[in-house]
């Protein structure tokens, strides 16, 4: 190369270095979402994609320089194809976020992908109280079992429920449940008498709710997840525990509201503890309904849509802060001690934690303008993951 020729290079050098700035600059940010689209647990990857799709749509497309592309991948539920699906994002998509998890195994599986590859890891519902710590990336946006069960287990025994069968899906959530429901209750001076546990995948309810029936308490306290409850509401009103004076309790997921409708008056009456109810009051919270129904056919958005949206939240303002500049570690730093108003009502992520802070609603299944809702009538604000047990 002649003098002519190496002063031109060094010359364009700065110019080549600043267009490939630019260019990474713009460079796509990817967001990787598993959820169970397919299998027993389709409903909630539906409404967890749903909600993450109306926030997208809300908001700009742009974010700090970056187009911001959503990559879905249907996981069926199914650890091992999560944790492949998982790697995968990461490795041939170079994905910027790892998000979803529809169940607590599936979040589990995925943790030590994120961790080695310091992918930040949006937990959108795996409520397992102990899953936050199986990776340092990974942040809730959803709820933990123990949080949400405290309120319903301080209610039933100011109201005529002395002695209680618990029914709990045989999996980390519910042994959650279980464990919290039980302690909490005897507090308060309530009685256990039985504990049942069911298996998670097509369960059959009735041999367990007629052994409920012949030991005849106040109450049943259930725990089991979104988008299965129709089956243990009908099968609750076919054993004919209802007419036996035995009343239902436990966290919303009996009576999400997607499919709330469908269990007709068996469900009426039913008190619940959640973060969330489609009729909550706010604001905020009527113009997610009406946005989330008129871009989903008027399917009725439940916690998890909420939970994804809520989701994509975090995600867009942590991009905001870091300039688009991204990274795992300065985007986790950024998704720590966020504030914000959810459809749910205000939500933080405590920055030591990780874990998300939020109002639990004691709720009481109500007919409103010829549809069953959950309606709200007490708030406990602020409320924790409790401290667990060594």
């Amino acid at each position: 190369m002649d003098k002519r020729s190496v002063i031109k290079a060094i010359a364009a050098a700065p110019f080549a270095l600043a267009s490939l700035h630019t260019s990474a600059q713009q460079a796509p940010f990817k967001i990787g979402l598993l959820a169970p689209m397919t299998g027993p647990f389709a409903s909630t990857g539906k409404q967890m994609e749903a909600g993450a799709r109306l926030w997208m749509a809300q908001n700009s497309g742009l974010i700090a320089g970056r187009k911001v592309e959503l990559i879905l991948k249907d996981d069926t539920g199914t650890p091992d194809v999560t944790k492949r699906l998982a790697q995968e994002l990461v490795v041939n998509e170079k994905v910027d976020v790892l998000a979803g998890f529809g169940l607590t195994p599936l979040a589990l599986a995925t943790a030590p992908v994120a961790t080695q590859s310091k992918t930040p890891m949006v937990n959108m519902l795996a409520a397992t109280s102990a899953v936050i710590d199986a990776s340092p990336y990974m942040v809730r946006v959803s709820m933990t079992l123990p949080q949400i069960t405290l309120g319903i287990a301080d209610w039933a025994p100011k109201n005529k429920i002395k002695r209680v069968v618990t029914l709990v899906s045989d999996y980390g959530p519910g042994l959650d449940a279980e464990r919290t429901f039980r302690e909490r209750f005897i507090f308060n001076g309530g009685q256990i008498i039985e504990s049942i546990r069911v298996p998670v995948r097509n369960p059959d309810f009735a041999p367990f709710l007629q052994k409920v029936r012949d030991l005849a308490p106040d109450a049943l306290f259930v725990f089991v997840p979104s988008g299965i409850g129709t089956a243990v509401m009908n099968q609750f009103a076919e054993r004919g525990l209802a007419k036996a004076g035995i009343r239902l309790i436990g966290t919303g997921d009996v009576v999400d509201d997607d499919i709330l409708n469908s269990m007709g008056d068996a469900a009426m009456g039913v008190v619940t503890s959640y973060p969330y109810s489609t009729a909550h009051p706010s604001a905020v919270n009527k113009k997610f309904v009406e946005a989330f129904q008129k871009a989903n056919k008027n399917m009725r958005p439940n916690v998890v849509a909420v939970t994804g949206y809520d989701g994509m939240h975090l995600i867009y303002e942590a991009l905001k802060k870091t300039g688009g500049k991204g990274g795992g570690d300065a985007l986790l730093a950024a998704m720590k001690g966020q504030i914000f108003e959810s459809p749910r009502g205000q939500i933080y992520i405590d920055a030591n934690t990780r874990d998300i802070v939020q109002s639990v609603y004691i709720r009481k299944v109500e007919r409103k303008d010829g549809a069953l809702y959950n309606v709200e009538f007490d708030e406990h604000k602020d409320v924790r993951d409790p401290p667990r047990s060594k």
